[in-house]
């Protein structure tokens, strides 16, 4: 009975009729905070100067305040997960916002550089979580056959966050120092808990999950196979992102000045990729995830033969930023493989993609000390793309299986 935790969502008939673009007010609240946590996860990463300044540290070693809060969603989003699982949806959204404005409002003020590593750890635990959660609650107030474009409309939030909010935050941070970046993401994250406690629909804690229910979905293998595919095929993107810059200047000829134009082309595919994606996805899940694949791969392959200039470096990075067209379909596929145990599934699709993103770096990373040059990172990333979607076949394959074996 897979979707037996979608019915512990907000009751369909409770959707807020009111709508505003294409959104229901409860999606429009869901959607502010993941806006509010992709501004504060990736703000960081232009302001990482000023912090190594303001404690005296290289920039390297600063780089260690990125690693705490990736740390704090790889290891908050399951246990969080599975800790949450008596309480009401809604209340465990109220819960993880508040959690990340603490995170954020205590970096704003950390004293030192220690506390500032504790600050962002504590920020990334209700990450994973809060998607997860949020994405049931979506999938929940939606239509069956719109499910993922539900998933889609919070998710747009953290897209674009990419294009514009992370921009904002850390152009306010290099004007009035990096702690005004995280007192507004705080600010963000405060204003998500209004708008969930106003407008998502209350819904009855299941007195039939337990902890134990929701680590079930551990035992389950299409619920691996689909982390799998997060981790390893999606690591291609990560790949291919941390090193853009270099690759934009080095082999493009990209003028350093127009760099951050180029990374709102990254955030605009992204946009495009979560809206293709969730409308592929409601028309028939496993195939959307194999387009979405096959997608990526193709784009990797351009990247390295076709990065030769700023026209087509413009290209490039925006079917890159498509390959989030991905992401919809995994984060429904797992709410489906996963039977009772939605929250946890649903949650650890962002510590996979935590795991992508360091896996991603570190191969980039050693194919750049090697000598094969920036744009080799596409060859890197398709080769994870290759394992992507081995993996994938392998799931569609059981998945096939067992629909001719018998009842």
């Amino acid at each position: 009975m897979s979707d037996n935790a979608l019915s512990q969502a907000p009751a369909r008939a409770a959707l807020p009729a009111a709508r505003i673009g294409g959104y229901s007010i409860a999606e429009l609240a869901l959607a502010v905070g993941s806006f509010g946590i992709g501004t504060g996860e990736f703000a960081i990463m232009g302001l990482l100067p000023q912090v190594a300044d303001s404690f005296a540290v290289s920039v390297p070693d600063a780089g260690v305040v990125i690693s705490s809060y990736a740390i704090g969603v790889v290891v908050g989003a399951p246990l969080i997960a599975v800790m949450a699982a008596r309480y009401s949806r809604r209340t465990v959204l109220l819960a993880l916002m508040t959690l990340f404005a603490l995170g954020n409002l205590a970096s704003a003020i950390a004293g030192s550089f220690g506390l500032l590593i504790a600050a962002r750890f504590l920020a990334g635990l209700p990450h994973g979580a809060y998607f997860g959660v949020a994405a049931l609650v979506a999938a929940g107030m939606a239509p069956a056959n719109q499910q993922a474009r539900a998933i889609g409309r919070v998710m747009m939030g953290l897209t674009v966050a990419t294009l514009l909010g992370t921009p904002l935050a850390a152009w306010f941070g290099q004007a009035l120092g990096w702690r005004a970046a995280f007192a507004i993401v705080g600010a963000i994250s405060m204003l998500t808990v209004a708008l969930v406690y106003t407008h998502v629909p209350k819904d009855k804690a299941n007195p039939l999950a337990t902890p134990l229910k929701e680590l079930a979905a551990l035992g389950r293998i299409q619920v691996w196979l689909t982390l799998g595919i997060c981790a390893i095929g999606c690591g291609g993107m990560f790949v291919v992102f941390t090193y853009i810059t270099p690759a934009l200047t080095e082999s493009a000829g990209v003028p350093l000045a127009s760099v951050p134009m180029m990374l709102s082309v990254f955030g605009a595919g992204m946009i495009l990729g979560n809206i293709v994606g969730s409308r592929l996805a409601d028309w028939a899940l496993m195939p959307a995830i194999g387009i979405a694949l096959v997608f990526n791969l193709v784009a990797f392959v351009l990247f390295y033969f076709t990065m030769s200039s700023p026209w087509l470096a413009v290209i490039n990075v925006l079917l890159i930023g498509g390959g989030f067209t991905v992401v919809p379909g995994i984060q429904m596929r797992l709410i489906k493989v996963s039977g009772d145990a939605q929250t946890l599934a649903a949650a650890l699709s962002h510590s996979a993609f935590n795991i992508a993103n360091a896996i991603g770096a570190w191969l980039g990373g050693v194919s750049i000390a090697a000598g094969y040059g920036w744009t080799s990172t596409g060859v890197v990333g398709a080769i994870m793309g290759v394992a992507g979607i081995a993996i994938f076949l392998t799931s569609y394959m059981l998945d096939r299986a067992q629909a001719k074996s018998p009842a």
